[in-house]
């Protein structure tokens, strides 16, 4: 099964269900089966991951990589770089974040998806660090990594 990801931002993630040995000492003496014949769990096969929960920003990278499996591997340049770190600093302030409209202004969307791919790859210290460098270069506070993660993720459902 495939990530979904929802329009809010959250990732729908397939997980896999834990399979266990039932004794016939069970702790509610109801064993499902046979002594030791394997059992599934009555775990959900799916969960919900928010921006800022633990494996989020693994998920969304997954997540990306999914929408096209044949790209190369991720290269950042200092040019997309930095029209990345305008384009999340521009949706982080703008009134209704809006996204499309930061994208159509981008010289290089391309360099700039690639830039925030990079970013996602390298996990959470990567997006702190990248939030950062946009509050360094652009102004104001760093954007909580939950929050640059998520516009990082609608910038590139955008992109796609």
């Amino acid at each position: 099964m495939d990530i979904v990801r929802n329009a809010d931002g959250t990732l729908v993630v397939p997980v896999q269900q834990e399979r266990r040995h039932e004794t016939d000492d069970a702790a509610d003496g109801s064993a499902a089966g046979t002594e030791g014949e394997p059992t599934q769990s009555n775990a959900p096969a799916n969960r919900v991951l928010h921006p800022g929960e633990g494996g989020y920003d693994e998920a969304l990278a997954e997540w990306d990589l999914q929408q096209n499996p044949d790209r190369a591997p991720v290269v950042s340049t200092a040019s997309g770089r930095q029209e990345a770190m305008t384009l999340v600093h521009a949706v982080a302030i703008s009134p209704d974040h809006a996204v499309a409209p930061a994208v159509e202004a981008l010289d290089d969307p391309e360099a700039s998806g690639e830039a925030l791919r990079h970013v996602l790859v390298g996990g959470v210290r990567s997006v702190e660090g990248f939030a950062a460098e946009v509050a360094e270069a652009e102004g104001g506070d760093p954007l909580p990594a939950h929050q640059a993660t998520k516009i990082i993720g609608e910038v590139l459902a955008e992109l796609d």
